[in-house]
């Protein structure tokens, strides 16, 4: 049974794909490398917002559902997603960035001997960047060559993912006997997990919390998180060893850009299990990717429908010259 590999992406609700376009191009320098729709929910955008090349390991994704209620923040969530930038000094330039564009943060702190800074968007979904500067393990990618922050600085990929959960026994058990992760470290109610080559590429935070009432999914919240797989042999593996501990599963599920599988591996936790390709550059050139709406080839003849159900957004940013500041 080959491991898993470390995050693939992380797949959030945001109450206006607009804003959330502006937010993840502007303030936080990702690049958009592709502009869909909810293959499910054909009237719900999904921008995909990763490295300069749409590398798997580092796209942070967001469904708008027209009409979805703000969720709440509780025991039971994926909670927060980090993202990587390459040292401490990028922490600082980052602070410097949040206070001028009045971001909400915590300031930087310290977990795990990593030094990490919090900070919410307008929908109060809850990030933090963290310092790959004592890292060892997955690679990162490769930061937006044309976007607007100063290369050493910027943003290369997901780092660990933050997981609340009431019953950190049974959450533990899944991790290391189902999904092959390890319990590297422990902190107050923090518990580090790894898997793969590790490093912040391939960790996730499980935090033990049976105060907070149980967290309501809507926008402001993330819906999953996927982690890397080979290709589609990995996936069948994975579902006949999730179903033989008796988890249910969507069953293969091919989302075009790459393979899937999805299992509730524990209370409101959904995971995705996704192969590294075929990527994001099949049916767009790297110059524009995002800049046009993309259609997997099954929803390629309703394109006329869909483009009347979802508004426009004008995403083209090659005409753009961004000043790195």
């Amino acid at each position: 049974m080959n491991g898993l590999k470390g995050v693939h992406h992380v797949t959030a609700i945001t109450s206006s794909a607009e804003e959330n376009y502006k937010f993840f191009t502007y303030v936080l320098g990702m690049r958009l490398v592709k502009k869909t729709v909810n293959q499910d929910d054909i009237q719900t955008y999904h921008l995909f917002f990763a490295d300069d090349k749409g590398s798997p390991g580092t796209d942070m994704t967001f469904f708008d559902f027209p009409g979805i209620s703000k969720g709440v923040h509780g025991t039971n969530e994926i909670s927060k997603t980090s993202f990587r930038v390459p040292s401490d000094a990028a922490l600082e330039y980052w602070l410097k960035r949040f206070e001028r564009l009045e971001v909400k943060h915590d300031g930087i702190q310290e977990l795990f001997g990593k030094k990490t800074l919090s900070f919410v968007d307008f929908d109060d979904q809850q990030y933090q960047l963290i310092s790959d500067e004592l890292n060892n393990g997955v690679d990162s990618g490769t930061p937006w060559q044309k976007g607007p922050i100063p290369l050493e600085y910027a943003i290369t990929g997901l780092g660990p993912i933050f997981i609340r959960v009431a019953n950190i026994d049974y959450f533990k058990e899944m991790m290391e006997k189902v999904l092959l992760f390890k319990e590297v470290a422990s902190e107050g109610v923090y518990h580090l997990f790894e898997v793969g080559e590790g490093g912040n590429g391939a960790q996730v935070i499980a935090e033990h919390n049976n105060v907070l009432p149980q967290a309501q999914q809507g926008y402001g919240t993330v819906h999953h998180v996927a982690f890397r797989v080979d290709d589609r042999t990995q996936i069948d593996e994975w579902n006949k060893r999730l179903q033989s501990f008796g988890f249910q599963t969507s069953g293969y599920v091919n989302r075009y850009f790459f393979e899937s599988l999805y299992s509730r591996v524990a209370p409101q936790i959904l995971f995705e299990f996704a192969t590294d390709g075929p990527g994001f550059m099949g049916d767009e050139p790297y110059e524009t990717l995002g800049e046009k709406l993309s259609l997997p080839p099954f929803l390629e003849p309703k394109r006329e429908q869909i483009e009347k159900l979802v508004r426009p957004i004008d995403t083209v940013r090659s005409t753009i010259e961004f000043n790195k500041e």
